[in-house]
């Protein structure tokens, strides 16, 4: 089930970024959560409608064993039927043409259950290539979700890896929700108030920017997060939400260094406050606050693509 469709790139901020520009990236992100959610119920839904599928097919397949059974059985007197009529046609007695007339009956009577019972398995034969054919579409998703999966667990380790010697200077890796989440405490990259990244940081970005490089399938959207306190630096800059963009959209730059990234794998994304992920009346809680987060997802084309085909 693994698995949000994020393409929105975010051109480079070279100045003041309007409100309406942010709501706009916002209700995009929202929209894309929304559809992942989406997909996830539908993968619920066709697992679910799998259980039934193989349930009805259980059935139908009790009910063939016992039409077989009927079919043996019937031909059997059938048989029984044939050898007696050729015994009583060399009768020209009346009663026993009147026995052979009986015996036509039943015969043509076993001809059409014959075929009734050739009907039913005809049918019961298609419906086994179909469900056969979804039970293999299933395991298909089953198998790219499984693959989607292992790939962000080894993004993970890679990353881990990579950027070992920043852990504990406020750079954790995690996954999660199907996607491996990026944190950097801005004590890492920034100064107060400034969106200029510093030598340690530029370092942690390079590093950072290698193993997604060797990624290309995955959509990577950098969110820049801050305190509550208000802005105060640069008065070219509006309050938090201008200077959490413009960090984010700094990271964004560092990463295009890396020419092997794709551009359109990058989004940028301002915070401001809004997001915490601690308290903001402590040092420490504001501290934590003020970070970026390098959000890495798969992309869900072939899941969706899958998906379609199930439906049809």
């Amino acid at each position: 089930m693994k698995k949000v469709l994020l393409f929105l790139f975010l051109p480079f901020l070279a100045s003041c970024v309007s409100s309406k520009m942010f709501n706009e990236i916002e209700n995009r992100y929202a929209t894309l959560k929304g559809e992942h959610t989406t997909l996830e119920k539908e993968h619920d839904q066709l697992i679910q409608n799998y259980d039934s599928l193989r349930y009805h097919y259980g059935e139908l397949v009790g009910q063939y064993e016992k039409q077989s059974q009927l079919l043996a059985t019937t031909s059997g007197t059938l048989a029984n039927l044939q050898n007696a009529y050729t015994a009583l046609e060399q009768n020209s007695s009346e009663a026993l043409q009147a026995s052979i007339e009986e015996n036509r009956g039943l015969l043509e009577k076993i001809q059409i259950k014959e075929g009734e019972l050739l009907d039913e398995r005809s049918r019961l034969d298609s419906l086994t290539k179909e469900l056969s054919s979804r039970i293999a579409r299933v395991e298909e998703l089953e198998t790219l979700i499984a693959d989607k999966e292992a790939l962000m667990s080894a993004l993970k380790n890679a990353l881990t890896d990579a950027l070992t010697s920043f852990e504990g200077n406020g750079l954790s890796v995690e996954q999660r929700g199907g996607k491996v989440y990026v944190s950097m405490e801005n004590k890492l990259l920034f100064q107060s108030g400034s969106w200029s990244v510093g030598a340690t940081g530029k370092q942690a970005i390079k590093q950072l920017g290698s193993v997604l490089a060797a990624n290309p399938e995955i959509a990577i959207l950098i969110e820049g997060h801050t305190d509550s306190d208000p802005y105060v630096g640069d008065s070219k800059l509006s309050g938090n939400w201008d200077l959490s963009t413009k960090r984010a959209t700094e990271i964004v730059k560092l990463l295009l260094k890396n020419k092997t990234i794709k551009p359109d794998n990058l989004t940028a994304a301002g915070r401001g406050q809004h997001l915490p992920i601690a308290t903001n009346k402590t040092a420490a809680g504001k501290s934590k606050n003020r970070r970026i987060e390098v959000i890495l997802t798969p992309k869900l084309d072939k899941i969706a693509e899958l998906l379609e085909r199930v439906d049809n």
